[in-house]
């Protein structure tokens, strides 16, 4: 999988991406990235990649004739990706969508300022995603969560096979239930004895019991989606 990544920093990459499980994948070839200066692109000798708003307005729009420029310059777009809080939010099945894409090619766009010409939107049929419900200075984290969470549900990534992932919250449609490792008792607080049990059956029961009981006081429109 490759993701051309359009951005003002590109030295914010491959920033987290180059640590745990997804820096391994990518030591191993399994994903790659390109890094792509956007002010490399400029068509002044200032590097200029914004300008004011028409209409008036706070904040700056980063122009549609240099980000045109910029994707151009690319030859495998794939799928073109703005991170923008209009857009639908990411989920974990759309995580697993974007995972299966055949052609495996992302074109990821970091927007600043207040954001981009709506004209680029049209002209590439760019597709708006937020990673949640709140504003970011830049769409370069966004695009670090949307490739790690992408990477690390593809095949040789997690160790465990298709097992690694199919217990994780959103995955079993709710949220997971709480975690116990040794010691089995710290500080006074000792692991449920269900977990110590040996008793499959019961240990799932208790599994789902849990995963409900938290999904309902914490998520429940996770239930009230289904």
């Amino acid at each position: 999988m490759h993701f051309n990544i359009l951005t003002i920093f590109p030295e914010m990459f491959p920033g987290t991406l180059g640590g745990g499980v997804v820096g391994r994948a990518l030591n191993n070839d399994i994903w790659s990235y390109d890094a792509i200066n956007i002010r490399d692109f400029a068509h002044d000798n200032y590097g200029s990649v914004d300008d004011e708003q028409f209409g008036g307005g706070v904040g700056q729009v980063m122009r549609a004739d240099v980000l045109g420029d910029a994707l151009d310059s690319v030859k495998n777009r794939g799928k073109i990706i703005y991170f923008s809080p209009r857009g639908p939010r990411l989920t974990q099945k759309m995580v697993r969508e974007f995972a299966g894409q055949p052609n495996g090619v992302f074109t990821l766009l970091c927007g600043r300022y207040e954001g981009i010409d709506q004209r680029i939107i049209d002209e590439y049929d760019i597709m708006e995603l937020s990673i949640g419900d709140y504003i970011l200075s830049g769409g370069e984290i966004a695009a670090q969560v949307f490739i790690d969470s992408v990477v690390r549900v593809m095949d040789n990534v997690l160790g465990g096979g298709a097992d690694a992932t199919a217990n994780e919250s959103f995955e079993i449609g709710g949220l997971e239930w709480p975690l116990y490792t040794r010691p089995s008792v710290w500080r006074g607080r000792n692991v449920p004895e269900v977990l110590l049990s040996g008793h499959h059956g019961n240990i799932e029961r208790w599994r789902k019991q849990q995963s409900d009981e938290i999904t309902k006081q914490r998520r429940p429109d996770l239930i009230e989606g289904k």
